[in-house]
């Protein structure tokens, strides 16, 4: 249960900003004459935002989301007709849908100037529509609205499903909040007609892309891409208030420049993603990357005997694991590879081996770098002892 909790976890924040804006619109509470001004200004904020974090960041499909959803909502405000309101529950979520179709590229390189163009292009035909005389019919069926015309219903479930692929299956933070942008344009879109629910779910998808976007990057500031681990960073925050009663152990993988040379720095990215999941999965400690092939195994309220057979769990279940490598020769049809699979397989097996330091406070180590200092000489230690093994 906890795990499943623990998977869902990217999809609370935009999941919650959406239930909060649909209790306010369902509670009818009016905003007070001298707040009136946030139906505009809050979704221009919050939008403005968006644009400006995503193009910071370079993050080319949240610009395009965020980039639409405010050239939406003030062309709305600008031209409050049926004909432009049909128009950008089309627009909008076509863009969505489309920037789902290609590869991420960023926001500020040359593979973004075509969405530039494009949105220059829709805001002019939007410009065309609200301001010419020309009678609109959507007598068709499938463009009749208010609320959402089926065509725009369409489109953005389209959107919203290509979204979730995207985010499919690790649930990053800015593909979540894309989906969720998506889902809260489709929900003014529904309530256009009230300009206080309209602007308080186009606020909403800004404030989703906003925080999505700081989420990714406090992420990558503080948690190791490669291995998943929590950083370096991290570890440095959690020291300064790990309190008195704590180990540390310092993780080495054994012989890991001869990995490299021998099977290429593939095999050895798939080493440290290995030893970084199973240090994820030790009792009562929680893992760094510590930097290269060094990890760290911080232990809150542990003594030294507690972290050293928990360390030495995983310091064998490590050694008792046998990693298959996929040779450069390997065919890529899986029949073919199936026939040469057999006699060729114990070749393609590796074991790893890690040789470790653990350390707690004492009179000669009492500051958290000492004692993390004191584990990185133990774990010398052990290495001049035989590698594989654990020592104090």
């Amino acid at each position: 249960m906890i795990e499943r909790l623990s998977a869902l976890r990217p999809l609370w924040v935009p999941g919650g900003i959406l239930a909060v804006a649909a209790l306010l619109v369902w509670s009818e509470r009016p905003l007070p004459p001298s707040l009136t001004g946030l139906r505009s200004i809050g979704p221009y904020a919050a939008l403005i935002a968006a644009v400006a974090l995503a193009w910071w960041f370079n993050r080319g499909r949240a610009f395009v989301i965020a980039a639409s959803l405010l050239a939406g909502f003030a062309a709305w405000q600008h031209f409050h007709s049926k004909a432009v309101y049909t128009a950008l529950v089309m627009l909008v979520p076509f863009n969505a849908f489309l920037v789902m179709r290609y590869a991420e590229r960023g926001a500020r390189y040359r593979a973004a100037y075509g969405w530039l163009v494009l949105l220059a292009v829709e805001g002019a035909l939007v410009w065309w529509i609200g301001s010419s005389h020309r009678h609109w019919s959507f007598d068709n069926w499938w463009l009749r609205s208010p609320p959402t015309p089926f065509v725009g219903r369409l489109i953005c479930a389209a959107a919203f499903a290509a979204a979730v692929w995207r985010a499919w299956p690790e649930f990053k933070p800015i593909p979540v909040g894309n989906a969720g942008a998506i889902a809260s344009f489709f929900l003014a879109a529904e309530w256009a007609g009230s300009s206080g629910a309209y602007a308080l779910f186009m606020a909403a998808s800004g404030l989703v892309l906003i925080i999505a976007l700081l989420q990714e990057s406090h992420q990558l500031a503080f948690r190791d891409q490669l291995t998943g681990l929590p950083g370096r960073r991290a570890l440095d925050e959690r020291l300064r208030s790990v309190g008195s009663d704590y180990a540390v152990g310092m993780v080495d993988v054994d012989r890991f420049k001869q990995f490299n040379d021998t099977h290429g720095h593939d095999v050895g990215d798939q080493v440290l993603r290995l030893v970084g999941g199973r240090l994820a999965e030790v009792e009562g400690g929680v893992a760094y990357r510590y930097g290269g092939e060094e990890f760290c195994v911080l232990f809150p309220g542990s003594d030294i005997a507690a972290a050293e057979r928990a360390l030495e769990a995983i310091r064998a279940s490590i050694e008792s694991y046998r990693m298959a490598v996929r040779g450069a020769d390997r065919p890529k049809q899986a029949e073919e590879g199936a026939k040469r699979r057999g006699a060729a397989a114990a070749e393609k097996m590796l074991s790893v081996t890690v040789s470790i330091g653990v350390a707690t406070p004492s009179e000669k180590h009492r500051a958290p770098r000492e004692v993390v200092m004191a584990a990185d000489e133990a774990l010398y230690r052990a290495k001049k002892g035989g590698r594989n093994r654990v020592s104090r």
